[in-house]
């Protein structure tokens, strides 16, 4: 098998020029989202690719013209071998003025080494990649004992519930690589939520009776909705600030789990108080957290504050958190992801990236957020594991180095026929012996006065 695996990694490079046009069309569909509901075409494509590899694959609807692809190709004995689920996001972020740009962003161009084009990066050439991956295992007749499963999702540029809908529908795997842009990198991640704060005045009032309002006996028992948000703001600060010296994670600078307050609405004209004020914010929150906690120690603080002001008091905030789509509800949830390091199947996706480029991949923590999140809350355990550099995703002229594309395919080819050829019981026997392994280890370094930072001594 070995043998046969190097054989398929050198097509890849002899086939490259089918990698190119697959990526070629991909971009050629302007999934852009906002404002969505345009990839049908695209994700028609993708499923017709996975037929040809093999793979029963279903296209159905999550919002109007934006369906899902899942796909699954059965092993030849499923329940005794490791099953893999690979995930991407077929959407990609808007373009702009596409007059900034040097060429069309929907027309792959390829100058020096680089590929260039709307969603090279993030990540349509993440999903070329494994496309081009699994026909080269097909063609190759390469038997997996074990599941791949296969979902194309839309949504991940806007918060939508692309991946969502997939755990909802059941979804189930050993292992799971989300293939968004991380360098090749083995990520987990942070997450984010957003949530809407709104005080409400049970009572309208005329501008001309403010001077009631902020004049001692003035007898008017009322307020500015903005006044009091802004109260509420600085509430949120204070929480802020506590978060950045109480809470840290490895692999986050300092003070990552912020409160942003983005946008604030409230107010009827100029001749009325204002007796409705809503601020929209997004938290972010560390990967051994998870929204519901983060949320509610959010809402406890500001009803804490609420509770000292004589007007709050009685009309405290209430809140709206998250959403299936911010562009159908203004709301968004990307759950955190914690990284096991000793799982077997990180081990063996380590090793197959090192047989083929000569060192071991850095391990860490995405700085952005991304589907993944969803898979690991599902039960999955599941890593971010994509090509592509985060700087160059959402950017004018947006590319990926081909090399880095090429490799990436490569790896894959050799992660997939390692790991659904796998034993199961293998498997959860290998990834205990890390375990103990990584302990046993640890326990002598820091006897030894050895530390580890960032994955290296």
């Amino acid at each position: 098998m070995d043998a046969k695996i190097v054989q398929i990694q050198r097509q890849a490079e002899a086939r490259a020029d089918e990698l190119i046009s697959l990526l070629a069309r991909l971009v050629a569909f302007p999934t852009v989202s906002p404002p969505a509901r345009n990839t049908a075409s695209a994700q028609m494509f993708v499923k017709k690719q996975l037929e040809a590899s093999g793979f029963e694959a279903e296209l159905w609807e999550v919002f109007p013209g934006d369906p899902n692809v899942t796909a699954m190709k059965k092993g030849t004995a499923s329940g005794d071998f490791c099953s893999l689920l690979l995930n991407g996001h077929i959407d990609v972020a808007e373009v702009g003025d596409d007059r900034e740009w040097q060429s069309n962003p929907f027309k792959l161009k390829l100058q020096d080494g680089r590929l260039y084009g709307r969603g090279t990066a993030d990540m349509k050439g993440g999903i070329a990649a494994l496309l081009f991956a699994l026909r080269l295992l097909h063609d190759a007749g390469v038997e997996l004992k074990g599941d791949v499963c296969f979902q194309s999702v839309i949504g991940e540029e806007a918060g939508e519930a692309g991946t969502l809908s997939c755990t909802e529908r059941g979804c189930s795997a050993d292992f799971a690589i989300v293939a968004d842009t991380s360098s090749m990198q083995i990520q987990g991640q942070g997450g984010v939520i957003t949530g809407w704060v709104t005080v409400q005045s049970p009572v309208t009032h005329h501008d001309g009776v403010r001077h009631k309002m902020i004049h001692a006996g003035g007898g008017l028992h009322g307020a500015s909705a903005i006044e009091k948000m802004a109260k509420l703001i600085s509430a949120l600060q204070e929480l802020e600030r506590h978060w950045a010296v109480t809470k840290s994670y490895p692999g986050f600078p300092p003070g990552s789990n912020t409160i942003n307050p983005a946008v604030i609405e409230g107010g009827r004209h100029a001749a009325f108080i204002a007796d409705r004020c809503s601020l929209w914010i997004t938290v972010h929150f560390y990967p051994d957290e998870n929204y519901e906690d983060v949320t509610a120690e959010i809402e406890e603080h500001l009803l804490r504050a609420a509770a000292a002001d004589p007007w709050l008091r009685d009309h405290p905030p209430s809140f709206r958190w998250g959403g299936r789509s911010m562009l159908e509800e203004q709301g968004e949830i990307f759950p955190s992801l914690e990284l096991d390091t000793n799982h077997e199947g990180v081990g063996a996706l380590s090793a197959s990236h090192a047989r083929l480029l000569g060192k071991a991949p850095r391990t860490g923590m995405s700085p952005t957020v991304t589907d993944a999140g969803w898979l690991g809350r599902a039960g999955i355990p599941t890593v971010l594991y994509g090509p592509g550099k985060l700087e160059h995703a959402h950017a004018v002229d947006e590319s990926i180095d081909l090399r880095e594309l090429i490799d990436y395919a490569k790896v894959m080819i050799g992660f997939i026929a390692d790991w659904c050829n796998r034993p199961k019981a293998e498997a959860a026997q290998q990834t205990n012996a890390t375990a103990e392994s990584a302990q046993f280890e640890t326990g002598i370094m820091v006897k030894e006065g050895w530390a580890w930072q960032d994955g290296t001594l």
